[in-house]
């Protein structure tokens, strides 16, 4: 009898910790897919994405999504290195909208100009960080630099996004500041609208472009400006894209390198009638037309003439192209298996 007393209570403990243990797990499990949501009319947990931003702990491992209902949203945001993953999801691409109106001449607070970097609508330093379904845009106008969007974290993800401004529309910093550190800044753009009008994609960082729609507006001039470090093995990759515009005819460059060791490459990409014959711009650094490569493989469109191409530039071979497969591009050395949140 005492030997089925113990037994039974032993029984009992075990299902009362198994409850425990449950009800814990579900405690995690819910905490890991914590969902924010911001709305205008007040009828989310916020009315700003900073609000929300700020409202997600330090240092967290699991992602928290913030969704951001339909509006015009004017604010100047930072998403700070100490977050953890993050994902804003828009309840529409074009009417979703982060907007700020800097400008790198523009006059802050303190009576100090912006500058480039300062001039962002928003910064986003953390890795891991994504987006999809909503748009960013500086819409200062022509007035010098105004970038829409910066990022220094490694690993973010932008799906279905538009990027809107003039001059410097993206900044894809990554480490330029310091080209001796080896950490890998690494960023993909899939199903994306990009435009702009002098350098508006442009910065130190590794980054895919897929089947993205490049837009050079009315005085467009270059499309990219890389500022890659010296020894990374790709810069700016753009595949299975689209180059259009309002720009003049034969009036736009595909690039021109802000830094001597910039690369550049447009794979499987149709291109208009806005792109020169020339291609690409050495910045009036003849000594960059050793360092830098500007390459294309099998592009399309009446702006593809490889013929007409500047001779320092690359006409890739399909042994050649291989090596600028998604997963190649992106792995780095943690082999970072990206995928679509």
């Amino acid at each position: 009898m005492k030997q089925s007393k113990i037994k039974n209570f032993l029984l009992f403990f075990s299902f009362v910790f198994v409850l425990i243990s449950i009800n814990s797990f579900s405690v995690i499990n819910r905490d890991s897919e914590k969902i924010y949501t911001v709305a205008k009319d007040g009828s989310g947990d916020f009315q700003t994405v900073q609000e929300a931003i700020d409202a997600i702990g330090n240092g967290l491992q699991t992602t928290t999504k913030i969704f951001i209902k339909k509006g015009t949203y004017k604010e100047k945001i930072t998403v700070p290195a100490t977050k953890g993953p993050i994902t804003f999801e828009g309840e529409s691409l074009k009417e979703t909208i982060i907007v700020n109106d800097d400008f790198a001449s523009k006059k802050n607070a303190d009576g100090k100009e912006f500058g480039t970097t300062g001039s962002s609508t928003i910064f986003i330093f953390s890795d891991n960080f994504s987006a999809k379904n909503l748009t960013f845009q500086n819409d200062a106008g022509k007035v010098g630099q105004a970038v829409a969007v910066l990022i220094t974290g490694d690993r973010a993800i932008f799906e279905n996004c538009r990027f809107l401004g003039f001059q410097d529309t993206l900044y894809l910093k990554g480490q330029q500041d310091d080209p001796s550190k080896t950490k890998d800044i690494r960023h993909y753009f899939k199903n994306c609208y990009i435009e702009g009008t002098t350098d508006f994609i442009f910065g130190a960082a590794t980054a895919v472009f897929q089947n993205c729609e490049i837009y050079a507006k009315e005085s467009a001039t270059y499309l990219t400006a890389a500022s890659t470090p010296e020894g990374k093995k790709y810069g700016f990759v753009f595949i299975d894209c689209k180059i259009t515009g309002e720009a003049k005819s034969q009036s736009v460059y595909l690039g021109r390198p802000w830094r001597p060791f910039a690369k550049t490459v447009f794979i499987n990409t149709e291109i208009s009638n806005v792109i020169k014959p020339e291609g690409w711009h050495n910045w009036n650094k003849p000594d960059a037309e050793k360092t830098t490569f500007y390459g294309e493989y099998n592009s399309k469109g009446i702006g593809s003439n490889s013929e007409k191409r500047v001779s320092w530039s690359h006409q890739l071979s399909k042994k050649e192209a291989k090596e600028y497969s998604i997963k190649k591009i992106l792995a780095g050395k943690d082999n970072w298996n990206f995928k679509i949140k």
